[in-house]
């Protein structure tokens, strides 16, 4: 789950971690109250959406007066902001963060996620802050730096001290900087974090580092964990179809396709999408309906693929082996007569009451095509698709 910047940087703020002063603000009304709280003689209207690249999308201003506060909440409030990072379809922006200027020195980058390759906690600095770091990976990668802790011990200051030579960082800053990186470790802990990234971090005029954005995403299935967090959750910024998934606890990832894919097992789904790309198509979701899933989860999901307009086409493919394919037979033929059915259907049942789920649609009398494996039913959906279209 993603939070917004401002919500990230109170979260950040309440493990004593140093961010800039600033105020949400939903309205125009609310973002000039909020300037005038805050007392400039510099502000920075940010527009709040979960994506990157926004000062390059003109979601970021830079302002000098009541009045401009005003003109640029005006503007942003309610616009579609389209970055690299949203896609060309963009986000629309429902609220602004008001933030006091900062004098700023040098910009920074930092993040902390998880190394999945060493199974343990990883911050990632550079010097080169205020940019993707991606171009800065491919093109100066001796720039980024990468400091591992060791989770037998947790944080200690030797850490802090290694990023902030990384970071180039002299005098007073070290200092901050151990005492910044061991409360970032804290948060990212205690709150289950996925990513952490500030980008930038920078120095401001008086010497002093200052967190002056924030990005943090945190790991779904610890979420029951943290009340106060699902409380920050923000649904329109969700895909509604995705949305629609988490409450019947399916696994479901929207993607640019044109298949739809129903699938019990996250391994079988991964080789269902590849075989469908090596027959010339594309899919159009991810979707694990799980190993225990009900009919009623079946029918759900089936919902939620139609809903779909770049659908032309759906494969099901089900290996029972906790899951039964009568049960899964039972929701798609519910979910079909419910919906309709507009769409090519190829279906592929294997295991737990195979035949009992090819009689369930074989007498269902809707049309829908049967496969015998895999390569059968992906070729038999593509073709299909190719035909109707």
């Amino acid at each position: 789950m993603n939070i917004h910047e401002y919500q990230a940087k109170q979260v950040l703020k309440s493990f004593g971690v140093s961010v800039a002063n600033g105020i949400p603000a939903f309205s125009v009304d609310e973002a000039v109250k909020a300037a005038e709280e805050l007392g400039g003689p510099v502000w920075v209207v940010k527009s709040q959406i979960h994506a990157g690249g926004r000062g390059k999308g003109g979601g970021v201003k830079v302002v000098k007066s009541i009045d401009e506060v005003r003109s640029e909440a005006e503007r942003m409030l309610g616009m579609t902001l389209v970055t690299h990072q949203t896609g060309p379809e963009g986000k629309v922006v429902n609220r602004i963060y008001i933030e006091e200027g900062s004098a700023i020195e040098r910009e920074l980058y930092l993040s902390c996620l998880v190394d999945r390759e060493t199974s343990k906690i990883a911050f990632v600095a550079s010097t080169e802050g205020g940019m993707n770091i991606e171009e800065v990976a491919e093109a100066t990668p001796e720039k980024i730096v990468t400091v591992h802790v060791e989770p037998a011990v947790g944080y200690a200051p030797y850490v802090g001290r290694k990023i902030a030579a990384a970071l180039k960082l002299e005098g007073k800053q070290v200092k901050q900087c151990v005492k910044m990186i061991g409360q970032l470790y804290e948060a990212f802990t205690q709150k289950d974090m996925a990513l952490l990234e500030i980008n930038p971090l920078v120095v401001n005029g008086d010497g002093d580092l200052i967190c002056l954005d924030a990005k943090v995403g945190f790991d779904d299935n610890a979420l029951f964990r943290h009340k106060d967090i699902m409380e920050l959750r923000d649904e329109t910024e969700e895909d509604a179809k995705e949305l629609e998934a988490s409450k019947y606890d399916l696994s479901y990832i929207t993607l640019d396709g044109e298949i739809g894919c129903m699938v019990n097992g996250a391994g079988l789904a991964m080789g269902t999408m590849d075989i469908i790309k090596l027959y010339g198509s594309e899919p159009a979701n991810f979707l694990d309906v799980g190993g225990g899933a009900t009919a009623e989860k079946v029918t759900a999901a089936f919902k939620i693929i139609t809903s779909d307009p770049n659908v032309k086409g759906i494969l099901v493919n089900i290996f029972g082996g906790i899951m039964r394919c009568d049960v899964i037979a039972e929701g798609v033929i519910t979910a079909v007569k419910e919906v309709g059915l507009k769409v090519p259907l190829v279906v592929r049942l294997e295991g737990t009451n195979v035949e009992k789920g090819q009689k369930i649609i074989d007498e269902s009398g809707l049309n829908v095509i049967s496969a015998s494996n895999l390569d059968d039913a992906a070729k038999k959906i593509v073709q299909a698709v190719k035909e109707a279209a």
